[in-house]
């Protein structure tokens, strides 16, 4: 069972704020039984001690250690905003949720850290016209 399904993925057109995308990405964590409700409160303190925007237009908001009780199983929440989110003070354009059981969450954020750190894969992505292309070019995250 990979940690990202088809229904994990979302395109918008439009823009969000930090918070609405933040509570998007635990409303597709939670829907996909990989965390709590309460997830969206350790994605913020995450943000108010550093922020998780990573360069090249992603954002990856996970919990702090503190909140492991919130995360069921590993999983992940990818939604591409084409009008972005500002995200302090940052041009988020991908917004990927992460959720990790114990270690794993480490090896997911490698996987997303080398898919990000082509431009070309970056292009690709933003590319993408439906969440099925997208799903399909960020399918090696599953692999891992």
């Amino acid at each position: 069972m990979g940690v990202l399904s088809i229904g994990q993925v979302r395109i918008h057109s439009g823009s969000a704020t930090q918070e609405q995308a933040l509570q998007e990405a635990t409303d597709i964590l939670v829907a996909a039984g990989a965390v709590t409700p309460a997830y969206v409160d350790a994605m913020r303190q995450r943000e108010e001690t550093v922020s998780t925007f990573m360069g090249n237009g992603l954002a990856i908001p996970h919990g702090t250690n503190e909140t492991k009780e919130a995360i069921l199983a590993s999983g992940l929440s990818v939604v591409r905003y084409d009008g972005g989110v500002d995200w302090a003070g940052e041009q988020a354009t991908f917004v990927i949720g992460i959720a990790g059981r114990g270690d794993e969450h480490l090896e997911i954020l490698s996987q997303i850290a080398i898919l990000f750190s082509d431009e070309d894969d970056v292009a690709k992505l933003n590319a993408a016209q439906t969440p099925d292309e997208l799903f399909a070019l960020l399918s090696a995250v599953n692999e891992g």
